[in-house]
């Protein structure tokens, strides 16, 4: 409910070329108690002013010299970032033309000359009482967006942390250095920004990176951890860590998780058909699994494992040229190639990553 006295602390502004009708609506408001009343015989300068002080209400008298009361509420029209702006015409005219056209270019009420105080009031009262309402209500909602948003923020925020440090506690199980899936994720991005994809597909691929191999925490420990050649009913075990992943990833809203189930499901099908777990083939392999493939294996191929040197980048480089067209699709090892000083970029950055902070979000600038 909007009180008296916030109506008499309501902007409000008065328009007309004769000095008297504004003397004479000054006086009746002032006298009622209004303390923020403005006013100008001037109309071309309304923009101006109104720009200034934010009226809450304006009382505008529609015929006046060079730009009228017409003229005026179009330059309005055009600036007026509210929802709402009450507009009070102040006319001698009865003609009901005359006043269609006032409401169809933004009066919400008349007031008629000569004035009568009673009227005056009441009609500015039930106004201002209409456009602060109309205000306080845009203003909880810009506050209520802004929690929203917040909140919204704060919960993608936890779920990204999430997802990282379950990605970073299933690659542990088999990956002593930490770093893995924070350069896959880096390398990802700039991979992804190369093919095409847009801004949002491109933080989400990141993000998502992470849990490509969730499902080997559903792997036993004597075959993930074996440190000889897995035999074939072995391999057969651990290639279903794509289908775990996928199973623990499924059924979620979330564009982020549903992106990470594609990844853990396809990120070891091959260009050729001879992956798994489906067998996909060329474009048939979403785009998200065929990025993660050729990330995979160059981080791969580059680190250092208990059981292997890291590669040289060159030689890492030519194995990945010799993969395409059978393990890798060639238009991303050739995209691949072109963002090498890139990837090379991230690769010095994060040397050890058994640090502790969330994955830096992409950036596409």
């Amino acid at each position: 409910m909007i009180s008296q006295q916030q109506c008499q602390k309501a902007a409000i502004l008065i328009v007309d070329d004769q000095m008297t009708n504004v003397m004479l609506l000054e006086n009746i408001l002032q006298a009622a108690g209004y303390t923020n009343v403005h006013s100008t015989t001037e109309s071309s300068d309304v923009v101006k002013i109104y720009r200034e002080i934010n009226p809450d209400l304006i009382c505008l008298d529609i015929r006046m010299p060079e730009v009228d009361g017409f003229q005026v509420m179009g330059q309005l029209k055009i600036i007026n970032k509210r929802t709402y702006l009450p507009i009070l015409v102040l006319t001698s005219e009865e003609d009901r033309g005359t006043r269609l056209r006032a409401l169809e270019s933004g009066a919400k009420d008349f007031l008629n000359k000569p004035f009568d105080k009673v009227e005056v009031l009441m009609r500015i009262r039930n106004l201002l009482e209409t456009s602060l309402l109309h205000r306080e209500n845009a203003q909880h909602l810009e506050t209520l967006e802004e929690t929203v948003s917040a909140r919204t923020k704060a919960l993608e925020e936890t779920q990204r942390d999430v997802i990282h440090r379950l990605g970073r506690a299933a690659e542990y199980r088999d990956n002593d250095t930490g770093a893995h899936i924070v350069r896959m994720s880096h390398y990802a991005a700039i991979l992804a920004q190369a093919v095409g994809m847009d801004e949002e597909d491109c933080k989400l691929i990141q993000q998502a990176m992470p849990m490509h191999d969730i499902g080997k925490i559903g792997i036993p420990d004597e075959i993930l951890l074996k440190p000889d050649q897995l035999t074939p009913e072995e391999w057969h075990i651990m290639r279903r860590h794509t289908l775990i992943g996928a199973e623990l990833l499924s059924g979620s809203d979330s564009p982020l998780l549903q992106m990470a189930e594609v990844i853990a499901l396809t990120h070891h099908e091959k260009w050729d058909g001879s992956g798994y777990p489906n067998k996909l083939s060329g474009d048939d392999i979403p785009l998200p699994g065929r990025i993660c493939a050729i990330c995979d294996i160059f981080d791969a191929l580059t680190s250092e494992r208990p059981y292997k040197e890291a590669w040289a980048i060159e030689r890492a480089t030519e194995h990945i040229r010799d993969l395409a067209g059978t393990h890798l699709d060639p238009n991303l090892v050739e995209l691949f190639e072109d963002m090498l000083p890139l990837m090379l970029e991230v690769q010095r950055t994060y040397v050890d990553l058994r640090a502790r902070e969330p994955i830096p979000v992409y950036n596409n600038g």
